[in-house]
C-alpha cells in the first residue's frame, strides 16, 4: 500500500511540474510588438517600441527596442537576476543600474532603473519604475510605467502585442 501511495505521489508531481514551471514565468518569454493603436504615446519621446524576453526561475534577459518619432531604433541587451540585486551596464555611453524582482501575488515583474545622461544642463537622471504583467491568454503584456528626471515626471501604461 506504501508503495502504491508513493507511486502515485510521484506521477502527480511529474504531471504538475510542467505546468509549475510555465507558471512561474507568467507567459512572459517571447517577442512584443507595441501595440500603438492601444498605447498613448508622448510626442518626441523615445518610446520601447519591442521587446524579447527571456524568463528563468532566477533571471530575466530581455533585448529592449526603442525608437523615435523619426523611426531610428536603439537596441540593447539587458540581463537581470530577480533578487533584487542592482545590475550595472552601460547603454550608448549612459550607465544605467537596474533591479528587478517578481511580485509573488500576481506573478508580474517590478523592474527599476537609473540611467545617468548629460544634456545642455550637465548630468540629468532618468528614474524608471516599471510593472510588467502578461493578460491570462497570454498575448498581451502590459507595461505600467513611472519615469522621473529634473524636468518632470511622465506616468502611462504601454501595450504590447506577442508577435513570437
Amino acid at each position: 500500500m506504501k508503495t502504491k501511495t508513493i507511486f502515485i505521489f510521484l506521477i502527480l508531481l511529474i504531471i504538475t511540474s510542467p505546468f509549475s514551471a510555465l507558471g512561474q514565468n507568467g507567459g512572459f518569454s517571447g517577442e512584443w510588438k507595441l501595440n500603438k493603436e492601444k498605447t498613448v504615446l508622448a510626442e518626441n519621446q523615445l518610446f520601447l517600441s519591442r521587446v524579447t524576453i527571456q524568463l528563468k526561475s532566477d533571471s530575466l534577459l530581455t533585448t529592449r527596442v526603442y525608437e523615435n518619432w523619426n523611426g531610428e531604433e536603439y537596441p540593447f541587451e539587458e540581463n537581470l537576476s530577480l533578487d533584487g540585486k542592482e545590475c550595472k551596464i552601460v547603454i550608448y555611453d549612459m550607465p544605467r543600474t537596474t533591479k528587478a524582482s517578481r511580485l509573488n501575488t500576481d506573478g508580474s515583474l517590478i523592474i527599476e532603473s537609473t540611467t545617468t545622461f548629460y544634456n545642455d544642463n550637465g548630468e540629468d537622471n532618468l528614474t524608471a519604475k516599471e510593472t510588467w504583467k502578461v493578460d491570462n491568454e497570454g498575448n498581451t503584456l502590459t507595461i505600467d510605467f513611472t519615469n522621473k528626471m529634473s524636468v518632470g515626471e511622465t506616468i502611462g501604461t504601454n501595450y504590447y502585442n506577442r508577435i513570437k
